[in-house]
């Protein structure tokens, strides 16, 4: 399986913290990763029925057993474990003792948060990133590497795209929703999946979405819970600089792969995904979504926003590092053109930002003053 650029990130929690969570969605490729980084540690998976039953069963005992430390695998199948694991933390502090994964965050982060607050290091590990892939060998134009996505599976088995998004998609609702009380009708939550892919890059409006759905307002928003806490999707938030200008308040929706959005919203072939009306959304998706991985991947806070006014101005993502703001235009056509700019210097001459960014879909960046063009392969590098 190819490195993951977070796997450094998980050493360094090792040496802050006893526990180390490794979290993400289903299928990321958490194990591995986890295995390979800790590898002086017995393995110990949880999904194995007898391994669950005696960690159910008598969980100090089990603990017992694995006293020097272990990687504990999908830990949300038995979230009681944790509180006698507190016990173990607080008794011998010695840090990266313990490596907890866990696919649910649901499950898996509130029985952490109330557990193991402040003993434990988080790591959100999200499908590959762009140059992960890139530094496997793995190079596709852009409509085939949106089409294609990130999850591992689907580059390390080879499994085509469509056959793999699938099944994944019919695992997800037979095992992970059935076991929420929040949704029973199983065929009109998957409906709700596809209208939110149909979506992606845009503002949220869950009136839509439940009329569309014939549902309520109130299960749309749980729904959408739902599928944020399962690493489907994300919003970004509106950001709330005060210009003089009343702003957005609705967040926009994105999804963690674009490969299962395109599949969702009925994309099958690359052809489709250049020429169809999904493309711009879908590059949208890849940008920011690129972006929601790196500082994933690099510990850092996920400081990113869009900007939007009641006149309709708007640019698509905005990077708040704290003492500077980086306004980003993003762009699916392969020509610089001088149109794509305007947002970029209007944000800036609004909020006093001194650079900004355009990714595109070519292949060759350029400087214009202060606005960079990247190539939509150096997504991940924005500042």
């Amino acid at each position: 399986m190819t490195p993951r650029l977070a796997e450094d990130s998980a050493l360094r929690l090792a040496t802050w913290y006893p526990v180390v969570v490794v979290t993400g969605p289903r299928q990321s490729g958490k194990t591995t990763p986890a295995q390979r980084v800790f590898a002086d540690k017995p393995y110990v998976s949880l999904e194995d029925i007898d391994v669950r039953e005696a960690a159910r069963a008598d969980p100090r005992a089990f603990l017992a057993e694995y006293a020097g430390g272990a990687v504990f695998d999908e830990v949300q199948r038995a979230p009681d474990l944790l509180s006698y694991l507190q016990t173990l933390v607080d008794a011998d502090r010695t840090v990266g003792r313990f490596v907890l994964t866990g696919s649910q965050q649901f499950g898996m982060l509130g029985a952490v948060s109330q557990s193991l607050a402040g003993r434990a290091g988080l790591l959100h590990l999200l499908p590959f990133t762009l140059g992960e892939l890139r530094s496997a060998g793995i190079e596709q134009p852009m409509p085939e590497t949106l089409l294609t996505g990130f999850y591992p599976p689907v580059h390390d088995r080879g499994v085509p795209p469509d056959r793999w998004y699938a099944d994944y998609v019919a695992t997800y609702l037979e095992r992970d929703v059935r076991e929420m009380q929040a949704v029973r009708d199983l065929r009109t939550f998957q409906t709700f999946v596809r209208m939110c892919a149909a979506r992606t890059s845009q503002l949220v409006n869950l009136s839509a979405l439940a009329n569309d759905c014939g549902i309520t307002h109130k299960t749309a928003q749980a729904w959408l819970s739902i599928l944020e806490a399962s690493y489907i999707v994300f919003t970004l938030a509106p950001h709330h600089a005060n210009f003089g200008k009343r702003l957005t308040k609705s967040p926009k929706l994105y999804f963690h792969d674009t490969g299962l959005a395109a599949w969702l919203a009925g994309v099958r072939t690359a052809e489709a995904l250049r020429l169809g009306p999904m493309r711009g959304p879908l590059f949208e998706n890849h940008v920011v979504s690129e972006c929601v991985k790196a500082r994933s991947n690099g510990l850092l806070p996920h400081e990113l926003y869009f900007w939007r006014d009641s006149a309709g101005n708007e640019v698509d993502l905005v990077i708040d590092n704290g003492n500077a703001l980086h306004p980003v235009e993003i762009k699916s056509g392969e020509t610089v053109v001088a149109e794509w700019f305007k947002p970029v210097e209007r944000y800036m001459g609004l909020s006093g930002a001194t650079a900004g960014s355009i990714v595109f879909a070519g292949i060759a960046g350029q400087v214009r003053g202060p606005i960079t063009v990247r190539p939509w392969i150096d997504a991940a590098t924005l500042p």
